[in-house]
């Protein structure tokens, strides 16, 4: 059996979708200076690849680049083709695409918008996890992790994103609720997070280090990074099915 110290990742595989910006790009970098070989995917090529050279540039060859827009579906199943192309398992799938959407009501969004949003993040999720199924399968370890969103909780109503956001967070929600279900007796674990608004530092600058983390300030970047990490280190009789993190309100 595949074993690794939860230190360090130079065992694992990984696939990150949405990973050319934002938190996509902060996992990439963090997971490939812990050893992770890792398989990057974007909407543009060129921004997966991107992320893929300032890795390279630290020093970590087993990176690959790939597009995927996950509102096209054959561009999601090339991309799980191309990764079996490269290797024959993957130990960590990292679900984190969707299109983020703001509107200040329901009718101001275009209907293209609207479909886009819903389709990234909830058909999205489900295509790139039946694409992946067969490679998680192969492995010892395999974990699907979901970057969902308090959007997705039942009774939230505090991000000013559309109810397109919120109906997509809330698809990829039931999704990976019964898939866990579903799955575990494969030894597949399931994990999803649900995090509120969050501040995401640069993690190849000053401020990856200076962001307060207090208990009054926003969660951060580092902190969601070391859920996922905690997560997928933990020994395989330990399934955390969910994080659920309370929002920080401003003090008047």
């Amino acid at each position: 059996m595949t074993t690794h110290n939860p230190g360090r990742l130079d065992h694992l595989r990984i696939a990150i979708n949405a990973a050319g910006r934002d938190f996509g790009r902060t996992l990439a970098i963090r997971l490939a200076d812990l050893g992770a070989e890792l398989h990057l995917a974007a909407r543009s090529a060129d921004a997966a690849e991107a992320v893929a050279t300032e890795i390279r540039e630290r020093g970590h060859e087993r990176v690959h680049a790939y597009r995927c827009d996950l509102t096209a579906p054959d561009t999601v199943a090339a991309f799980a083709g191309a990764v079996a192309e490269r290797t024959d398992r993957v130990d960590v799938l990292i679900n984190n695409g969707a299109r983020y959407l703001a509107a200040a009501d329901l009718v101001s969004a275009s209907d293209e918008d609207i479909v886009a949003t819903v389709a990234s993040g909830t058909a999205g999720t489900v295509l790139t996890v039946k694409h992946f199924l067969p490679l998680l399968r192969r492995s010892d370890v395999p974990d699907i992790v979901t970057m969902v969103s308090t959007a997705g909780t039942p009774g939230h109503f505090l991000s000013d994103a559309h109810e397109a956001f919120y109906a997509a967070k809330a698809g990829q929600g039931g999704f990976t609720e019964v898939l866990s279900k579903r799955l575990r007796p494969e030894g597949i674990r399931v994990i999803s997070l649900y995090p509120p608004d969050f501040a995401n530092p640069d993690p190849l600058g000053e401020a990856w280090e200076s962001t307060p983390r207090g208990p009054q300030d926003a969660l951060t970047a580092q902190s969601l990074v070391d859920c996922v990490l905690f997560a997928i280190g933990q020994p395989r009789d330990c399934f955390i099915k969910s994080f659920h993190f309370e929002q920080a309100w401003q003090q008047h």
